[in-house]
């Protein structure tokens, strides 16, 4: 047989691979478990909107026939949600799809791309994918982008910024100053991304910095998705906004039929689901009060969030306590992938999730003797 490494893209040898959060029949296969909640991926626990799953059953009769490779009423809804024109939008198979996409269509070997640490992994894989060479910056003080350090790292040879806002996994925010002024320091000829997946859970909106004031100067691209306020993750629909001379280049690369029948029809029909978002952002601050005082009673440390997940430290390494945790039918991230090995994240669940991780938490502390 061939040695394959002779063959592949010399590329890819440096790409991890993507690590999610552990499945739920995964575990209970694993560990003869019948009730497991998982907490681990900042999934909505209220699930998707009946609007949403009146569309899926809808949908279903046609799934004989391709999709609308152009995505046209897919656009059309989220220009009317948006108020933009519709070449403004780009939809794509998750957001994940999107930011591949825009690495094949930008990013060449010897090209440096910025991200802070820690931040959402798939930044770095699209990167080295296409043999950019990835800078990345350690988070500042409170785990929050080192803006200061972002610009003075870039150089002659960058081409794209990452900015993830709200974070993952810390749930912290850069305001409209900071994100103008970062702006404004970049040389023109570098793009900027900026990653609006948690956006719909921001409490602080009145400092919080939306990258939509940024969109004529046409470097940025915006990062939105439907797989967390709106639930349908599973479904994997997420989209890019951007002025329409960056977008073309996407379209020029992107696979004919990447979002399917089922997914685009959800998606226009979770958009109207207002009441839906609303009670899940009502359900989402509730239950960061109640982490927060459940944590604090535990005598942990944790960052204040504006996303749906919180990172919390533990006093022994975090393998020990997921695995306390997954014997207990309870899923959560590790956040060692992240380069913090003391450091879990938890989702916001309903109330009686987070009561059942906070118990199930101060059960595995107690026997590991913290």
């Amino acid at each position: 047989m061939n040695n394959q490494e002779e063959l592949i893209r010399r590329e890819i040898l440096g790409i991890k691979e993507y690590i999610p959060g552990k499945p739920i029949e995964e575990t209970q296969r694993e560990l003869g478990l019948t009730d497991v909640i998982k907490l681990a991926s900042n999934e909505n626990p209220l699930g998707p909107a009946k609007e949403v799953l009146a569309a899926i059953q809808e949908t279903a009769p046609a799934v004989y026939l391709y999709p609308d490779s152009n995505r046209y009423h897919l656009k059309q809804a989220l220009a009317e949600h948006l108020k933009l024109d519709p070449a403004w939008i780009f939809p794509g198979n998750g957001s994940d799809e999107v930011i591949k996409l825009f690495a094949e269509a930008y990013f060449c070997p010897g090209d440096e791309v910025i991200v802070a640490k820690p931040t959402f992994s798939v930044y770095e894989y699209a990167a080295r994918l296409m043999g950019a060479e990835v800078v990345t910056v350690p988070a500042a003080d409170g785990y929050r982008h080192d803006l200061e350090g972002m610009a003075a790292a870039v150089t002659a040879r960058t081409k794209a910024v990452f900015i993830c806002n709200p974070n993952n996994p810390t749930g912290t925010i850069i305001s409209r100053q900071q994100l103008r002024d970062f702006f404004d320091r970049l040389p023109q000829r570098v793009l900027l991304v900026i990653d609006e997946a948690y956006s719909d859970y921001v409490d602080d909106e009145a400092d919080y910095g939306r990258g939509r004031e940024l969109l004529e100067s046409g470097r940025v691209l915006i990062l939105r998705t439907f797989s967390k306020i709106y639930g349908m993750a599973g479904l994997r629909v997420g989209y890019g906004i951007a002025h329409p001379a960056l977008l073309q280049w996407l379209e020029r690369v992107k696979e004919p039929f990447s979002i399917n029948i089922i997914a685009q029809r959800a998606a226009i029909a979770a958009l109207q689901a207002k009441e839906h978002v609303a009670l899940s952002r009502r359900l989402n601050a509730e239950g960061k009060k109640q982490l927060y005082r459940g944590l604090t009673e535990l005598g942990l440390t944790y960052l204040p969030t504006q996303a749906n997940f919180i990172l919390f430290q533990v006093p022994v390494e975090s393998k020990l306590v997921y695995d306390g945790m997954l014997r207990r039918g309870v899923i959560l991230r590790m956040a060692d992938s992240f380069g913090l090995p003391r450091h879990l994240r938890v989702t916001v669940g309903t109330p009686e999730q987070n009561t059942r991780f906070l118990q199930a938490l101060k059960e595995v502390l107690a026997s590991s003797g913290s």
